[in-house]
């Protein structure tokens, strides 16, 4: 002991107290400690050795090396290593058995004292009862004063509570705040500890040195407070005495005041810090960073398996390098806390290597317990820690926008066709450079089939998991910033109205978070797109488009009925479709070659600025090697509408936008770069580019980069604007002087002037029975073979007739229209179809012959196969049976020679003025007549597919392999097929251009505009209305046809001619623009053959040769003069299919002189009128008036 208080006096004055100390604590563990004669003499002689020695070095029992206490001069510290561990689990167990003995004895004393107080009053009540009122009265007053006090003294105490509550409590900032800093605070505090576990297990340090120790007294000065706070807030001081979090706080808090006082410290317990981390879960909810279930139990299960697991770490550390007690410690051994972390996982886990393991008895008796308990937390929290992971959405990061490229999000139906389909032509390489990244939004996880074609474009396609219809994922695709967002219908769906809706939802989710954001939306029924018109912020003047599949399906369709193979064509034209090239002279090399080209937009040069549109057709066909059908025209108040071919009245302006097919982007430029003066002697338009003379207006955009919308200075027009500036206003040519001289008040229009418009009929009227219709000899009519019942979707009909019955037609020339089906489907569409004229019904079903026979089906234009019953199959492959059955039945059907009672009267296919002798009165020549037809592959049909594969059964004949692209296919390749997949091509357009989907919407609805839309949402059916001036100017607009080569003006360029020769002369005498050809399968061959099929090219270069079998694609004027004469005649083509079968479209303008005397009488009015159609309804027996072309409601002047 002498030795002790030496160095406690040698260490300068404040040794003396530290001398004391270790004095008093040397004398307690001699007390504890029984040593034999050796160790005290050893003891002894390092007594003297080390007072004697002038620095301290560390003590070394024999029987102790393990346990190493540094001592420095700075520090006294016991010569002798004793340990003082009890002293800091002592002030432990004191603090929290005293303060449950506390608690305890107040609740004994507050329940004994309640007690004697509910006596005391009853005996007072006595009292007060024998004593009488009066003395009750004395009495009574002081009691009352102090149960004032009393009440005044619970009011204090309760406020105190309450703002102790609201301290601590999460509810406000301040408690959120307190609440974060205390976490965070507590994993310093175990940070620490992790530092602190490198050293040994007790040790002797001075705290004004130490710089961790006076971090950690900090901290626990703070755990301390804090723990005042929750105790004062406490409604039940016992249970909260119990709680998990007081408990770690007095085997933490306490040990650092020892570990200050006695300049030593104890790892001890320190390692209880741990359990502060299962409140990580309220933590992060707290700052509202876990908002679902599932993160919630993710990090619940994952913060109370990692607790548990370094909590028994610590206790394995402590025991094992302090060793046994009652083996007097000597059963240590020095682990790492790491290592026992090891430890208790390769426990936990059951694997046990046995590199590591317990050698103390408190070590492998706590070992024991935590196997029990560690197995079945390990078997059951990783399981659902790996499942929870699992599940968590792969794609559900947020888009991250590149500086200077633009972003469209894509949603809807989401599948690996619709995707692939719609990346193909989106980042075609004709499209030049599309700087654009492409992010789809879909609430379901891709397959792998999906998610490889994603990751092949990787470096422009992203997929996020989530749903348009919630804001947060629409934040997460950054909705805000996006160019467009496009949404993609599910075109094979059993409900369509359905489909329809939930579109029509995602948009007014999308516009109710970003009103200015443009989409474009495919939808599948025509009526559901006036829904679109009751969102305030829908706004197709921004770029909103709806891209309605019925209604340009059925209208590509209707327009094959007016000439077969256009719906080929322009289903080509807005594809984007790589080069194939072919080196044999086949069918395909020529097909393939018009399939390149595309329909692209592009600012005209200056040059051309005054010119006419057919000089400057001519000149960017012949110089340019470009084919422009259309302009954008601006009007003298600015407003801009879309032209097709407005013929030589009309010049060209500055910064006028031109329409072209041509086959890439680059080579459009070449009407924008060229100049007069130097390209003028140029031949090869490859050399055609960017001059230097004249100032290019390089800040003009282009079209044929990807531009959010097509403005070109100009706003699109509105409907309550003029009649004829319409949104889809087709080719109007101002300021005709005809208008007057036209039959005005006995034509029946609509009220927009697009479409021949009738009374409405009720369906009784029009319906034919099967030998009603065998006795009447129809022809050069439209047989429509509509599968459906009473069940099926309807697929709005109306879109097929409005095109077939536009107003740039003469009623004369309008194509009866028979529909060939159940009579309970066509009940239901009728409603939309009983304003047109020339229509009727055959109740019946397409497969039935005698039904076919009825109609004249071999007598007919066009055969159309329709079915609304190819959505409510399962397997896709037997989607379309009905159609293909349909179209090989009447494929197969023979005819004996039925046009035998139109022999008389074949002239009539010849109108008068249309011989070969004066080609010069008519811009087309008719064949000499319509043979007849005696096979039904000869008859001309479209069926429609909703499976691109099928198409290989619809041709027995063919060798088209059935993994071909439809647009290979011999079917699709001759107009014989059409499948809706094909209008997928028109997002990427639109989205590029949308001045090309009002375009493709002009030419094949015959003049759909905003003003007839808004009027169909209100009454669902068209309205009549009075022939004025401006809308009888609303039916001069140009049309498709086709020409025949065989005969007419065009017959000499037939044999041999040139293309080019062709276009020219064309454009130049009548104004008409030819565009693409519609030849013979086999015409390429020096052999005749029998083969009636033809197939479409589309823009032939100049120098292609003809054949006279050639059928010509043109846009043709309106022509006002043959509405006056009574023989005058178009046809459409429907002889495409054969040589032999002699006819084309005919339209003729024939001369005044021809003009017959109107006829007197209804029954030689009626005959006159089967006479003038063509015989397409000779009827050999009488039949109801309204079947008779409605001649009573369109009398001709």
């Amino acid at each position: 002991m002498a030795n002790g208080g030496g160095s406690g006096g040698s260490s300068g004055g404040g040794g003396g107290g530290g001398g004391s100390a270790l004095r008093m604590s040397s004398n307690i563990h001699a007390n504890h400690l029984s040593l034999d004669a050796s160790s005290s003499s050893s003891s002894s002689s390092s007594s003297s050795s080390s007072s004697s020695s002038s620095s301290s070095s560390s003590v070394h029992e024999p029987k102790m090396d393990a346990l190493i206490i540094p001592v420095t001069m700075e520090v006294p510290c016991d010569s002798r290593g004793q340990r003082m561990w009890w002293a800091f689990l002592a002030s432990s167990m004191v603090t929290f058995f005293g303060g449950l003995f506390i608690i305890l004895l107040w609740r004994t004393l507050k329940y004994l004292w309640t007690v004697c107080c509910h006596c005391g009053g009853k005996t007072k009540e006595a009292q007060k009862i024998n004593n009488g009122s009066s003395q009750a009265d004395g009495t009574l007053k002081p009691v009352d004063e102090k149960e004032e006090a009393v009440a005044a003294e619970v009011g204090w105490m309760t406020s105190v509570k309450d703002w102790a509550g609201v301290m601590i409590s999460a509810q406000t900032l301040t408690g959120r705040v307190l609440v974060v800093l205390v976490f965070a605070l507590s994993i310093g505090a175990l940070v620490i500890y992790f530092i602190d576990s490198s050293n040994p297990i007790e040790s002797c340090q001075n705290f004004y040195k130490d710089f961790t120790l006076q971090i950690d007294m900090a901290f626990n000065v703070f755990f301390l407070l804090y723990f005042g706070l929750r105790f004062i807030a406490a409604n039940d001081k016992l249970w909260f005495w119990l709680e998990v979090n007081s408990v770690v706080d007095f085997f933490t808090v306490p040990p650092v005041f020892v570990s200050v006082y006695l300049n030593r410290s104890w790892l001890g317990l320190r390692f209880l810090r741990a359990l502060r981390l299962i409140q990580f879960s309220e933590i992060l909810q707290f700052l509202n960073i876990l908002k679902t279930s599932n993160s919630i139990k993710l990090v619940n299960l994952l913060s109370i398996f990692i607790s548990t697991w370094l909590t028994a770490a610590g206790f394995i550390h402590l025991v094992e390098n302090s060793g046994d007690p009652w083996e007097n410690f000597q059963n240590n051994q020095a682990l790492t806390y790491w290592e026992c972390v090891y430890l208790l996982m390769v426990t936990m886990s059951t694997v046990g290597y046995g590199d590591v393991y317990a050698k103390t008895t408190l070590g492998r008796l706590f070992m024991v317990f935590f196997i029990l308990g560690g197995l079945a937390m390990f078997a059951s929290y990783v399981p659902e820690i790996i499942e929870l992971i699992g599940n968590r959405k792969k794609y559900g990061g947020s888009y991250s926008a590149v500086s200077g490229r633009k972003h469209i999000v894509v949603c809807g139906h989401i599948t690996l066709e619709s995707v692939s389909n719609f990346l193909k032509d989106f980042l075609h390489k004709d499209r030049d450079d599309v700087n654009v990244e492409i992010v789809f939004l879909h609430n379901i996880s891709p397959n792998l089939e999906l998610e490889a074609l994603f990751k092949r474009h990787f470096t422009q396609v992203e997929f996020y998991q989530g749903s348009v219809l919630n804001p947060h994922d629409l934040a997460r695709v950054k909705i805000e910033s996006a160019d467009a967002c496009l949404i993609l219908a599910n075109k094979y769906c059993a409900d369509p109205d359905a489909e329809d809706a939930s579109n029509i939802m995602r948009v007014i989710s999308i516009k109710n978070y970003h009103p200015k954001i443009r989409i474009i939306t495919q939808m599948l029924q025509y009526h559901n797109k006036a829904h679109l018109l009751n969102i305030p912020s829908w706004n197709w003047k921004e770029g909103d488009d709806a891209i309605c599949l019925a209604e340009l399906k059925l209208g590509f369709i209707a327009q094959s009925c007016l000439a077969q193979g256009l719906s080929t064509m322009l289903a080509n034209l807005f594809s984007m479709r790589s080069f194939i090239k072919i080196e044999e002279d086949t069918w395909q090399k020529y097909y393939l070659e018009g399939v390149s080209n595309e329909m692209y937009t592009e600012y005209l040069s200056s040059a051309f600025v005054g010119l006419s549109f057919p000089t400057v057709c001519e000149l960017c066909f012949v110089k340019l090697k470009l084919l422009m059908i259309a302009i954008e025209y601006k009007s003298a108040n600015r407003e801009s509408r879309i032209l097709i071919n407005p013929g030589n009245h009309l010049k060209i302006q500055e910064g006028t936008l031109g329409f072209f097919i041509a086959s890439d982007a680059k080579e459009v430029k070449r009407a924008f770069f060229y100049c007069k003066a130097c390209h003028d002697d140029i031949t090869d338009p490859k050399r055609i580019k960017k001059c230097g003379c004249k100032r290019l207006e390089d800040e003009q955009p282009s079209a044929l980069s990807p531009k959010k919308k097509q403005r070109n200075g100009g706003m699109r027009n509105s409907p309550s604007s003029s009649p004829k500036l319409m949104r889809h206003d087709p080719l109007l040519i101002p300021g005709n002087d005809q208008i007057d001289n036209m039959d005005s008040n006995v034509k029946k229009y609509d009220s927009t002037g697009m479409f021949h418009w009738c009374a409405p009929k009720e369906i009784e009227k029009v319906i034919l029975t099967r030998s009603e219709a065998a006795m009447t000899v129809l022809s050069g009519h439209v047989v429509v073979c509509i599968f459906g019942d009473v069940s099926s979707a309807l697929i709005g009909l109306r879109n097929l007739v409005m095109p077939l019955r536009a107003s740039n037609f003469h009623y004369h020339e309008l194509k009866h229209i028979v529909f060939v089906g159940s009579i309970e489907y066509l009940k239901r569409e009728w409603e939309t179809l009983h304003n047109f004229p020339k229509v009727s019904i055959l109740p019946g079903t397409p497969l039935s012959r005698a039904d076919l026979r009825a109609v004249n089906i071999n007598l007919c234009d066009m055969c159309v196969i329709l079915s609304a019953n190819q959505n409510n199959i399962d397997d896709t492959s037997l989607q379309d049976k009905e159609c293909i059955l349909a179209s090989l039945n009447i494929k197969s059907m023979q005819f004996d020679d039925s046009i035998g009672v139109l022999q008389a009267n074949s002239q009539g296919f010849t109108p008068p003025g249309m011989d070969r002798s004066s080609p010069d009165n008519s811009p087309v020549h008719g064949m000499l007549r319509q043979p007849s037809i005696t096979t039904g592959v000869n008859i001309p049909i479209i069926t429609e597919l909703v499976n691109d594969t099928n198409v290989q059964f619809l041709d027995q004949d063919d060798d088209d392999d059935p993994d071909t692209e439809l647009y290979l296919t011999q079917p699709f390749a001759c107009g014989t097929a059409f499948a809706v997949s094909v209008l997928d091509s028109l997002m990427s357009a639109t989205y590029f251009n949308d001045n090309i989907l009002t375009l493709i919407r002009t030419l094949v609805t015959g003049g759909a505009t905003p003003e007839l839309e808004a009027l169909i949402a209100e009454e669902n059916a068209l309205r009549g209305g009075y022939s004025t001036p401006q809308t009888l100017a609303n039916r001069d607009r140009c049309r498709v046809a086709q020409l025949a080569l065989l005969d007419g003006p065009f017959a000499d360029l037939g044999d041999g001619g040139c293309y080019g020769d062709l276009f020219c002369k064309a454009l130049k005498t009548y104004n008409m623009l030819c565009f693409g050809i519609y030849r013979l399968r086999d015409a390429h061959l020096s052999t005749p053959s029998q083969c009636t099929k033809r197939y479409v090219i589309t823009n032939p270069p100049y120098e292609f040769e003809l054949v006279p079998t050639d059928l010509i694609f043109c846009l043709m004027q309106f022509d006002h003069n043959a509405g006056q004469s009574r023989a005058s005649l178009s046809h459409s083509s429907h002889s495409s299919q054969s040589s032999s079968k002699k006819s084309s479209s005919v339209h003729s303008i024939p001369s005044t002189a021809n003009r017959q005397n109107r006829p007197k009488s209804r029954e030689s009015r009626d005959k006159q009128n089967r006479k003038e159609n063509g015989l397409q309804m000779n009827r050999i027996m009488p039949i109801p008036e309204e079947h008779s072309n409605q001649a009573h409601e369109y009398p001709h002047g």
